[in-house]
């Protein structure tokens, strides 16, 4: 086994696989005890339905479970950052994220360095309260505009100071790019990383799978992320083969077995 320095703390359950489960604030109490009864000692809060944040972090604390980093709306990152600033010192995260640029139009080198300077001032505001804005990728970032891809657009026309990297391994692989690759492109700008197996159906079609039970080179993956200064390792499933919780099991066994230094 490759050596690596990731330590099981590291290893967080994105809450989106789980979003079907966390649609009140008693599921949520459930979930997050299922969570950390597997072996989880973190979580990025993604895909929840409607809680107080107090009581969301009274839960967490009540499970030993920190809060690494959240997903937040990017109407509430554009237009209300200060309720992103609150929110996240009440759950004592210093990562929002930014999920999916699914409004925005990425057609044109206009628009796209538009979106980035958006991008920009809300990651610099958000910096001013020591909170770290990051950038989630699906497949759509891979689409070229004059030559360039849209990802390397973004990257390029925002400081690092104010915007990194929350690469989804599944998402540049889907996108026809390397995920080893792209966890290098991005040195010193990538302290979140999702986990998510690529693999292809029996309908031959791809797949989300647990990890270890795609294709991806998941030991080139984490050197490529660890060198990079990643500092977490979010699990995450759109769509489970299986029940979510025993697909977020199998990825944390194999992570644990295969992939950690203790």
């Amino acid at each position: 086994m490759e050596d690596h320095d990731m330590k099981t703390e590291q290893i967080a359950a994105q809450l989106y696989t789980l979003r079907d489960f966390c649609r009140t604030p008693a599921e949520i109490a459930k979930t997050l005890k299922l969570v950390r009864s597997i072996g989880y000692q973190s979580v990025q809060v993604s895909g929840m339905g409607p809680i107080d944040p107090k009581e969301l972090r009274r839960m967490l604390d009540g499970e030993g479970l920190v809060c690494c980093a959240t997903h937040e709306s990017p109407a509430d990152l554009f237009t209300a950052p200060q309720s992103v600033v609150d929110k996240l010192a009440i759950l004592g995260c210093r990562i929002a994220g930014f999920p999916s640029p699914m409004d925005e139009d990425l057609a044109s080198m206009d628009t796209l360095t538009a979106f980035a300077r958006r991008l920009n001032s809300t990651g610099e505001f958000l910096s001013k309260a020591e909170i770290t804005l990051v950038y989630h990728n699906h497949h759509r970032e891979f689409r070229r505009i004059e030559g360039r891809l849209i990802l390397d657009i973004i990257y390029s026309e925002t400081d690092p100071s104010f915007l990194q990297g929350e690469i989804d391994t599944y998402w540049v692989q889907y996108g026809g790019a390397d995920p080893v690759d792209w966890c290098r492109k991005l040195k010193n700008r990538l302290p979140i990383i999702h986990l998510k197996d690529y693999a292809i159906s029996p309908s031959f079609e791809p797949a989300d799978a647990e990890i270890g039970y795609g294709n991806l080179d998941w030991p080139n993956i984490i050197t490529a992320s660890e060198e990079s200064g990643c500092e977490w390792f979010a699990v995450e499933q759109d769509v489970s083969p299986c029940d979510p919780f025993e697909s977020l099991e199998m990825s944390f066994r194999y992570i644990k077995e295969n992939l950690v230094s203790g």
